[in-house]
């Protein structure tokens, strides 16, 4: 909401969300031996989809796409609020095509376990890096597991680079079909191949 400066010392002013992450919920239901419910997850990444599509549309004052892409979509920076809001927030390392200093391909920002394949190369990504990773927080969700298992890093970035997705309805053979293929085509390898944008998704859920 503002930023200032205080006696020398700089400051953010920010909303305050009383609630929890995704992180924190299923950790929660983890302890508890509960399964995350379906219509949970679903809802979860409906509403995480309308802000990112808000986010990826939005433009400078004389028209121009401002291109804005999150790069670290987390279960951590999904914000459940106890009203039932969701709110995507720490656009820390979001790029912009108007910022001055724009990121050199090749140079790798974000979370591994939540880059779509193209992220983790250092290649040029869009907003559609951001729906695959986006993609992973449903899976995890509805999964109640990480995707990927590494315990090193080296090895994580290689598990995210092949982007090999386990199959999620041996794990929960109850899984509805249509979630299913949501989940599936959020992650496809391929980024012509998943949503166009995050509305299209926002819609499928």
């Amino acid at each position: 909401h503002h930023l200032g400066n205080e006696d020398g010392l700089y400051y953010i002013a920010m909303e305050f969300i009383d609630g929890c992450d995704v992180y924190q919920a299923l950790v929660s239901y983890e302890q508890l031996e509960k399964t995350f419910p379906y219509e949970v997850a679903a809802w979860i990444a409906h509403e995480a989809c309308a802000g990112l599509y808000y986010a990826h549309t939005r433009t400078h004052q004389n028209g121009q796409p401002l291109n804005i892409i999150h790069r670290d979509i987390s279960p951590q920076n999904i914000q459940l609020s106890k009203e039932g809001d969701v709110k995507i927030v720490d656009f820390g390392i979001a790029k912009a095509d108007q910022r001055q200093n724009h990121t050199q391909q090749g140079i790798i920002k974000g979370k591994y376990s939540y880059m779509s394949p193209e992220q983790a190369w250092g290649d040029q990504i869009d907003h559609r890096s951001d729906i695959f990773s986006l993609g992973i927080c449903l899976y995890e969700m509805i999964a109640g597991e990480v995707l990927y298992d590494a315990e090193d890093g080296l090895g994580l970035l290689e598990q995210v680079r092949l982007a090999q997705i386990p199959n999620l309805r041996a794990l929960h053979p109850n899984l509805p079909i249509d979630l299913e293929r949501i989940v599936y085509r959020s992650l496809n390898a391929e980024p012509q191949d998943r949503y166009r944008d995050a509305e299209e998704m926002r819609k499928e859920l």
